[in-house]
């Protein structure tokens, strides 16, 4: 195989390699959630039972299961922790209970300041889900959480109303204000269970990527007035030409030519026409001769008549 061939295989098989890899990172970014966080769950933990931002209430005919067998009341499911899967995703299965027609339940994560409730401060909306359940019909709340370690409060409240403080949302669903621990409860008597941990504050921490977005938009328009400005160079060069044929001594000295023969042309024929109108064209000679001729003979003839009349007299 000659040495281009072998080179050419070889670059083959690595951009082949290279798009395998691509392709399985893609992959992963594809079964990725759209909302960050949920990092470091695969070693274990969960979050503990705890308080919430309203008083625990019946569950407006719903019953709920972590483990997707087993289906309780909001009392049982405070018995059990809320484990995170692979995914970085809490689950709480959800179906009607006894012999009513539907139920509505939601699901919302917070980052917080606390571990707690009561220290959580004005908490910062992670991720939110909500679901309506028939008769016999079984369904699931999925949201993602906070990366492992921060503090973050879990919240299974009644009804589809999403406290992200986003009041002028238009999704079709109600908004409410976001929740500020003991000094702004809003879930309140909707609440249905509630959980809360975290060693660390990431309220600031995840709250900084999006915010370098929006500084990498305001890049292109800057990129993209330099192109005006290069698009400006090119009426200085169509300016240029212009220019260039005014010094160009192609097109002014063919004109200055063409004026200087066409003088010389019309001069022979006019001038012949006009010195004619003055009697100083080219054949005056020839006329003067033959009137001095005629003159001449004009005069020989009056001299020999008067030579006649001499005589006879």
């Amino acid at each position: 195989m000659s040495i281009a061939r072998r080179v050419t295989m070889r670059r083959l098989l690595g951009t082949g390699a290279a798009t395998l890899a691509f392709s399985a990172a893609l992959a992963s970014v594809a079964s990725a959630t759209d909302c960050p966080g949920g990092k470091g769950w695969q070693d274990g933990g969960s979050y503990k039972p705890g308080t919430g931002a309203g008083s625990k209430t019946e569950t407006d005919r719903c019953e709920f299961s972590l483990d997707g067998k087993n289906f309780f009341a909001s009392v049982k499911v405070d018995d059990l922790n809320l484990k995170p899967t692979d995914d970085g995703k809490v689950h709480v299965k959800v179906r009607a209970a006894g012999d009513a027609s539907t139920c509505t339940a939601s699901l919302a994560s917070y980052r917080a300041h606390g571990p707690t409730f009561a220290t959580s401060g004005e908490q910062v909306f992670h991720d939110f889900d909500t679901v309506t359940v028939k008769a016999g019909s079984v369904d699931s709340l999925d949201i993602s959480i906070p990366d492992i370690g921060c503090y973050a409060q879990i919240d299974l409240y009644r009804g589809n109303t999403k406290f992200d403080g986003q009041l002028d949302a238009k999704d079709g669903l109600p908004h409410g204000d976001l929740p500020k621990g003991p000094d702004h409860p809003v879930i309140k008597d909707k609440l249905i269970a509630a959980w809360n941990g975290g060693t660390k504050d990431c309220t600031t921490t995840q709250t900084t990527p999006p915010a370098t977005p929006p500084a990498s938009e305001t890049t292109p328009p800057a990129s993209e007035s330099t192109p005006p400005a290069s698009e400006s160079t090119p009426p200085a060069s169509e300016s240029t030409p212009p220019a260039s044929e005014t010094p160009g001594t192609g097109t002014p000295t063919p004109s200055a030519s063409e004026s200087t023969t066409a003088p010389a042309v019309p001069t022979p024929n006019g001038g012949g026409d006009n010195l004619a109108e003055t009697g100083a064209s080219s054949n005056t000679p020839l006329i003067a001769g033959g009137a001095a001729v005629l003159l001449a003979g004009g005069a020989g003839i009056v001299l020999a008549t008067r030579r006649r009349k001499a005589s006879r007299a």
